[in-house]
């Protein structure tokens, strides 16, 4: 363990880009030609070996250019924590099997909705990811309406934003809700739900004698990190009487922010809450989980096998956290929060998010005023969405591939990793920045490299372009 623990230090130590640029076609044959029915029986041997098919080619998220996805580098006290849960191997779906942990996961919970600013009643578990919690919330939200107004599936609707998270409309299919269920309303200039959208949809779905179980505003989209109007959500659900969601998986950093806090006002009136602390919290995957500002909701989860939780043990007051989760056996990922609260404490958290959130302001100022580029709209939290704009002329209509081009030009280099979206219809890049490490010249150094690759495409295409109608497969 000694050594592996070296030797992962030493690359990162020595990583000088975030990836090695490797093709799946490439590295694939490597893998599949190892005989998994013929073990090395020497711990070197299978590490030097794991050196060639993973550790080399792996994406390094602690690398200051790897700005894609909302992947985070890790602060030590959850990695002693990773390392200790993997050891000791409790599971947290009974007392019997986890005992302290069981607490320990409670009292974060406890914590997480103090934060949020939820009351005594106040409850949740941990999860896999946002993905799980959004699922959870839904059925419990599905639940609470059929038990108030006795609505069939068909009937049920769920109201989001534009640029929400798909795992929404993903929930709603396993729910058992039909393909229409899910109804996303439009979204303003900053790409927050418009509540004027939000008041039309709601007097349409009862008008129609639809039931709204579920209203999901975000904190934090993937694309924009913007925050939707929580305290007018809020109370368009009250006077509709809906359950009210916020999926915060991005933006509970926020939590622990002494300058930003204020940007969740109204989070505390929403029935459930997603949070994921392998985001914006700096600990590994996976550490998420699911908050409800009432805990008696969580009977909706609930199942009581002889075997495992029966009944007397619930009336006994036995704490088995089975009883809330949608997981049977589960990891105690709550130890690796636990740690990293008590050696580094919530306010060195909330600096390290802060860091990031004020590189990306200081970044989308640097891409707004490059003539190069052009910038969809300021966020609030760490992300930035942005295109290369060819010069006028035959060059600009192909814009869309040669952002395209760019994003895997630089991929394939390993010099940087990028993501991409698209943005009424055309296509853009991304940048999420969670490593506090990434420097304004770590971010003008990709942009110059982007502008370069795309510029490299539009000269070489642009003669042709100008000629005729063209449609470049690059690859």
């Amino acid at each position: 363990m000694a050594a592996a623990t070296e030797r992962v230090a030493d690359r990162i130590r020595r990583a000088d880009r975030p990836f090695s640029g490797v093709s799946p076609e490439r590295l694939a044959p490597e893998i599949a030609a190892i005989d998994l029915e013929r073990p090395l029986h020497d711990h070197a041997a299978a590490l030097d070996e794991l050196e060639r098919v993973y550790l080399r080619d792996a994406v390094y998220f602690h690398h200051p250019r790897y700005l894609a996805h909302l992947n985070c580098p890790v602060v030590i006290p959850a990695l002693l924590g990773e390392a200790v849960l993997s050891a000791v191997n409790s599971s947290l779906d009974t007392w019997d099997q986890s005992a302290g942990g069981t607490l320990i996961e409670r009292r974060l919970i406890e914590w997480t909705a103090g934060r949020i600013g939820f009351g005594p009643a106040a409850d949740g578990v941990f999860t896999s990811g946002g993905t799980q919690s959004n699922l959870h919330a839904l059925l419990l939200a599905r639940e609470e309406a059929h038990a108030i107004a006795g609505a069939v599936p068909s009937r049920l609707r769920v109201i989001t934003s534009e640029a929400g998270h798909f795992s929404v409309r993903k929930a709603a299919n396993l729910l058992g809700l039909g393909p229409d269920a899910v109804v996303a309303v439009e979204t303003d200039g900053e790409r927050r739900m418009r509540p004027a959208a939000l008041a039309r949809e709601l007097d349409r779905c009862r008008r129609a004698g639809l039931v709204v179980m579920a209203v999901v505003a975000t904190a934090g989209t993937t694309d924009f990190g913007s925050i939707d109007p929580l305290p007018e959500i809020a109370s368009l659900c009250r006077s509709a009487g809906g359950w009210l969601h916020v999926d915060a998986a991005y933006g509970c950093g926020l939590l622990v922010s002494r300058r930003r806090r204020h940007l969740l006002a109204g989070i505390e009136r929403a029935d459930s809450v997603t949070v994921d602390f392998h985001k914006s919290f700096f600990q590994p995957v996976s550490s998420s989980a699911l908050l409800v500002r009432d805990g008696a909701v969580l009977r909706h989860a609930a199942h009581h096998a002889d075997y495992l939780n029966p009944r007397w043990m619930a009336e006994r007051g036995i704490p088995n956290q089975v009883d809330k989760s949608l997981q049977t056996t589960r990891r105690f990922d709550a130890l690796k929060l636990w740690l990293t609260l008590r050696v580094m404490g919530p306010d060195a958290v909330g600096e390290l998010f802060d860091e990031v959130v004020d590189r990306a302001a200081a970044s989308y100022a640097l891409v707004a005023a490059d003539p190069r580029f052009e910038v969809v709209t300021r966020s609030p939290l760490s992300t930035l969405v942005f295109r290369y704009l060819p010069p006028d002329g035959p060059g600009r209509k192909l814009a869309d591939d040669a952002n395209l081009y760019a994003r895997e030009a630089l991929a394939a280099s390993g010099e940087a990793v990028v993501a991409g979206t698209t943005v009424d219809g055309r296509h853009y890049l991304k940048f999420t920045l969670l490593n506090p490490e990434t420097t304004l010249d770590d971010v003008a150094h990709v942009l110059d490299l982007l502008a370069g690759h795309a510029q490299r495409y539009v000269d070489d295409l642009a003669p042709v372009a100008d000629h005729s109608e063209v449609t470049h497969v690059h690859s």
